[in-house]
């Protein structure tokens, strides 16, 4: 008999992208609802969810669109930017990302999809792309220690500003100099965060920095507008003040000028957009950051080092990672956490593309046309505002409006924000056409000006526009790893023998509580690289970027809908900026009402480090609140303390579902009791996963939160970081949001002080979250959070009987994620959780999130796109190690002789031929059948963390220690 023709509507839904994101199928479900005892998915949301804070109505998103529809909706509003040729600069250079790096990097899923390095055995090969982009950030700077990137320009000299404080001898002084020429977007945000920590900002001249009584200085080398100071004297002269003194440095310059630290600054810090990272409207980018060794403890951020294996084999690890696990907590000064990892990782593959003469060839190819420009201009008659200059120049203008629409006219943006002249800056990408269209653009068109007449003069006479005092005269990335790899060939051959050292989401589930590890699908990722997002400067007028606006507008909308919130601030470009950006709204909203003495934070004991360090950002006093033995607020508590505040009471901090990974059924409760004492609460955004059509945060009663829009809404990890984190606020926070100098955003909060260098933050990857969105509908939003409770009670369920559940919520069931404690374990056996991680890599599984919120636990979380054989596949494997540890508590297997204790195990350990363990190799790689079909070799046996810390080494090795190899 045969099958009956379907519908037209049908054969349209089995083409739906919905079931491709979901893992399950709908028959698998059925089976996975039996297994945690609910008849349908409604059923199991009637039993997780409490009733009180389920949503009555759906969402309003509408329908899903097909990967094709959607692409091409996409498409459609992406042609509506108007991408002019752009000499703004400010920070931002349009730049050639080498196509070898595009392809096998920014678009494959085995960079883009792996998450953070805590697991270092299984990340080496993303671990060596750092530790190479810190080299390239100590060899530009001449600095001793530099970090694994930062979030961006601006927000990196936030963070040198709160180092300065806490290292600078002059402790009296509150007040911290910034020079006027500074970018201005970097003045607004170290103003912002300086206002927040209390502390005086004085803007002056460069020279007169040593003036102020500060406790540091920011310097900008170049200037914004161009000008090359030596400002040697003026950083010695701070420092005699006992006054610490950053450098902010464009990176492409530094090939070719002195480096700073040469000239005695003791931080540096800039973007490495230029070196092959689109423009992208503002981000992501990465940020580079040096200091001095002896301020190692407060560099923020991650640090690469290198160690070694228990082999004594080289191994490279984050080093003094604990310290960024707790980020000093309510003593801190930065809460970041995050990096820029996929970004940082294609500067320092440009920089390994390129070679050290390769950068010195653009650099001074870009040096060049700006002489060249500059004299034919001077021949013409203009005056400059400087005699030095890299790649930028100030020309002073009569009749300014007419020379910027005469560049206009033909598709040029010029810097437009200075007093009576334009700024003109130049990159990689500038050619003679485009030198001939900028004097043509300021002398009409009949200039009579030659290029190659202008070049052989400046050829003759040598150029004069960097001081000779600043000429760079060191050798820059002598290493092997700078000068090896300059044919595409071995590039291709050097970027995938890291790659093959990583796990990431294409080859098996990371299944990492509070991280949502979920798809990110290939049609999310495509527009990442199309021109018209990429190619757009962030301060390019806006009436250019209409596409970006819709775009935005748009998402913003569905995530007001998705939030229940009132209004959305896309400029936070990481959760760490998300809460701080969250937190400096509560206390803008509490000064207009006179009420600036409330500066309490309640902080349940579960909160990650960075609720409190975020606190303490914003001049907050933590007062933590306990839980009870089920892992929920302790209401009791909460109540005596809120009372004890009083009106003091600033805000609560608090993670839904909680950080335990249940449902509390208090959670409205919570929020009225802070409420009741004038307190906003602050909901973090970290397990939103669990909301998303089913219950929602300004619903709950929440005032505000961020979205990770990394992990909710697919944008994906790259191996720590980029991230998003946009601010949701009710009605009466919303003249509060984030402000921004340069650009004017509208509405209320346009004059309020930026938290991030670009007014929309990240914006180029927010085309993910538009497509995952848009893809998924409001059926398929619901269905998805639906499916990531079922993954994670299926898991619990499987492994209820090996392993304790250590929290269950309303009727025994966990939310999107649970813990299973491996305390009793332990302590029968020995076996850590540790070894249960290192294990696990063995199986070809990345582990759990370790020892949080819970020591010695493991928290999981499968989020909605694992399918149910993966699902088994993980279940299978933690089963197997349960039986492994209970050969070690028999005394089967010795404590120390073991494959959980030697895990994870390599082919050096598989094909050592003096193996004298007492359990078989092939138990060592091969512990189940599913392995042998898809092995993952971790690259390295288990790393010394404590000898990595106690020899911090952040740079590559030299050449003798690869001859040596």
């Amino acid at each position: 008999m045969s099958e009956p023709l379907h519908t037209l509507a049908q054969l349209e839904q089995k083409q739906d992208f919905v079931r491709r994101h979901i893992g399950p199928s709908e028959s698998e479900m059925q089976s996975m609802l039996s297994e945690v005892g609910a008849s349908s998915l409604d059923d199991l949301m009637e039993q997780t969810v409490p009733g009180s804070i389920r949503l009555k109505q759906g969402l309003a998103i509408g329908e899903s669109q097909t990967e094709a529809e959607a692409l091409a909706n996409l498409k459609n509003v992406a042609a509506t930017n108007k991408i002019n040729r752009s000499h703004i600069g400010m920070g931002y250079s349009d730049t050639f990302t080498p196509n070898v790096i595009l392809r096998n990097v920014l678009e494959n899923p085995g960079w883009y999809t792996a998450y953070t390095p805590y697991q270092p055995e299984i990340a080496q090969g993303r671990l060596e792309a750092l530790l190479n982009f810190q080299q390239v950030t100590l060899d530009l700077t001449g600095l001793e220690l530099a970090s694994a990137s930062l979030l961006d320009e601006a927000t990196a000299a936030a963070e040198a500003m709160t180092l300065a404080k806490r290292m600078s001898k002059n402790k009296h002084s509150n007040c911290y100099f910034i020079a006027d020429n500074v970018h201005p977007q970097t003045i607004d945000v170290v103003k912002n965060r300086a206002d927040m920590f209390g502390f005086e900002v004085t803007v002056g001249k460069a020279e007169n920095a040593s003036d102020c009584d500060c406790f540091g200085a920011l310097l900008q080398y170049p200037g914004t507008t161009g000008e090359i100071q030596n400002i040697s004297t003026i950083i010695a002269a701070v420092q005699a003040n006992n006054g610490i003194v950053a450098v902010a440095a464009d990176i492409m310059s530094l090939v070719l000028l002195k480096a700073p630290g040469d000239l005695g600054a003791d931080v540096v810090l800039g973007s490495a957009q230029r070196f092959g990272v689109p423009m992208g409207y503002g981000g992501p980018h990465a940020a580079f950051f040096a200091t001095r060794d002896k301020y190692k403890r407060s560099l923020p951020g991650r640090i690469i080092g290198v160690s070694k294996d228990t082999r004594g084999r080289p191994a490279l690890r984050m080093a003094l990672q604990t310290r960024e696990q707790h980020i000093r907590r309510e003593k801190a000064n930065s809460n970041i956490c995050t990096a820029q990892v996929l970004l940082a990782n294609m500067a320092s593959f440009y920089a390994v593309y390129h070679g050290p003469e390769g950068l010195k060839t653009i650099a001074s190819r870009i040096h060049r046309f700006t002489d060249i420009l500059a004299a034919g201009l001077q021949q013409k008659g203009f005056e400059l505002a400087h005699n030095t200059w890299f790649d930028t120049i100030t020309v002073k203008v009569a009749d300014k409006a007419a020379v910027l629409n005469s560049a206009l006219a033909k598709n040029v943006n010029l810097r437009a924000d200075l007093d009576g002249a334009v700024g003109v800056s130049l990159d990689e990408t500038t050619t003679r056409a485009h030198i001939e269209d900028l004097f043509e653009i300021f002398c009409g068109a009949d200039h009579g000006l030659d290029v190659a007449a202008l070049d052989s003069a400046i050829v003759a006479n040598g150029s004069q526009s960097i001081p000779a005092e600043l000429v760079r005269t060191n050798d820059i990335l002598t290493n092997e790893v700078f000068n090896k790899y300059q044919s595409e060939t071995e590039m291709l051959r050097y970027i995938k023998s890291l790659e093959d050292k990583d796990l990431a989401l294409n080859h098996s589930m990371i299944s990492l509580g509070s991280c949502t590890m979920k798809l990110n699908a290939t049609a999310e990722m495509i527009p990442v690289t199309w021109p018209e997002f990429g190619k757009l400067h962030p301060f390019a007028p806006v009436e250019q970027a209409q596409g970006y606006s819709t775009m935005i507008n748009t998402l913003e909308k569905w995530l007001i809908n998705i939030t229940g919130y009132d209004a959305v601030s896309m400029q936070p470009n990481s959760g760490a900026q998300g809460e701080y950006a969250g937190l400096i709204t509560i206390q803008k909203y509490h000064a207009s009402r006179g009420e600036s003495h409330r500066d309490i934070c309640l902080i349940p004991s579960s909160a990650h480090g960075t609720n409190p360090a975020t606190a303490n950002m914003v001049s907050l006093k933590v007062v933590v609140v306990d839980c009870d033995k089920r892992g929920n607020i302790d209401l009791n508590d909460l109540r005596a303390k809120a009372a004890e505040a009083g009106d003091n009471l600033s805000c609560i901090m608090v993670t839904y579902p909680s950080t335990h990974g249940v449902y509390e059924e208090t959670i409205k409760e919570v929020c009225d009791i802070v409420h009741q004492y004038g307190g906003q609460v602050y909901m973090d955004g970290a397990n939103m996963n669990a909301q998303v059509g089913i219950t929602a945060p300004g619903f709950i009663g929440s005032d505000v939160s961020h979205l990770n829009l990394h992990k909710t809404f697919c944008i994906p990890h790259g191996g720590g970081g980029p991230g998003m984190g946009p601010i949701g606020v009710k009605s009466h926070l919303a003249p509060f949001l984030p402000g921004h100098e340069v650009v004017n955003m509208g509405g209320e909060h346009a004059n309020n002080g930026a938290v991030s260098a670009a007014p929309w933050g990240s914006a180029s990857i927010l085309p993910i979250s538009y497509m995952y969105i848009n893809m998924m509908g409001s059926e398929g939003l619901k269905k998805a959070t639906e499916v990531a409770i079922l993954n994670a009670n299926y898991i619990a369920a499987k492994l209820t009987g090996h392993y304790p559940v250590l929290y269950k919520g309303r009727n025994d069931k966990v939310a999107h994620e649970c813990i299973i404690d491996l305390r009793p374990l332990k302590e029968a056996s020995g076996v850590t959780e540790l070894d249960v991680a290192k294990r696990l890599n063995d199986y070809g599984f990345h582990a759990p999130t370790m020892s949080f919120p819970v020591a010695g636990t493991l928290m999981i979380e499968p989020t909605e796109s694992e399918s149910k054989a993966e699902l088994d596949r993980f279940c299978e494997a933690m089963i197997s190690i349960r039986n492994e540890i209970a050969k070690v508590e028999s005394g089967e297997w010795d404590a120390t002789d073991n494959p959980l204790h030697n895990a994870p195990h390599t082919l050096a350990d598989i094909c050592d031929s003096e193996w004298n363990r007492s359990y078989d190799r092939q138990l060592a790689a091969y512990p189940v059948q599913a392995v042998a079909r898809n092995k993952f070799w971790p690259s390295v046996n288990r790393i010394d963390d404590v000898y990595g810390d106690r020899n911090l080494i952040c740079s590559c090795p030299g050449v003798e220690s690869y001859r040596e190899e």
